[in-house]
């Protein structure tokens, strides 16, 4: 499988009625969220923490297996400044190790501002540090995978 780099193309690729996986990639752990069958909200589904990633892969495709997932939206760490550093080259790399390891494609959304913005709103919401840390990964993979299932909406329908 090819991976894939924009949202257009992953949407051309998939069931009118598919779950999608959202996952927010760090050192030490990997966010995951999924989406309804409709792909109109992504919720929260677990972290994982990083070993290898022969077994990172192992049980992230468990689970899109599980869940029936039809497609991956895997967040990408961009500079502010909108080039690639090192954690996106890494990002990337892993996309491309893991898409020889399946047939579900995996597109690239820009994560920027997702662990910023879900950080902000647990300290909002006097979230205390130990919990922030327990949540943070997949409500990050949530934000990043709503943004992805919002964008697509808006291909589907232009006016929106």
């Amino acid at each position: 499988m090819a991976v894939l780099s924009d949202l257009p193309a992953l949407a051309a690729l998939l069931p009118p009625e598919a779950r999608l996986f959202g996952l927010d990639l760090g050192t030490k752990t990997i966010g995951v969220a999924m989406s309804d069958l409709s792909r109109l909200v992504a919720s929260p589904l677990t972290t994982l923490r990083r070993t290898k990633f022969k077994a990172d892969a192992e049980v992230l495709l468990a689970l899109v297996r599980d869940h029936a997932a039809a497609g991956l939206v895997l967040g990408l760490p961009l500079n502010m400044n909108g080039s690639e550093g090192p954690r996106a080259q890494a990002t990337r790399a892993f996309a491309r190790n893991l898409a020889g390891l399946t047939d579900v494609p995996v597109a690239f959304w820009d994560e920027r501002w997702s662990t910023a913005a879900v950080t902000r709103t647990l300290i909002e919401a006097d979230a205390s540090r130990a919990r922030r840390a327990e949540i943070v990964d997949k409500l990050a993979a949530t934000y990043i995978l709503q943004g992805a299932l919002d964008r697509l909406r808006g291909l589907e329908d232009p006016s929106k």
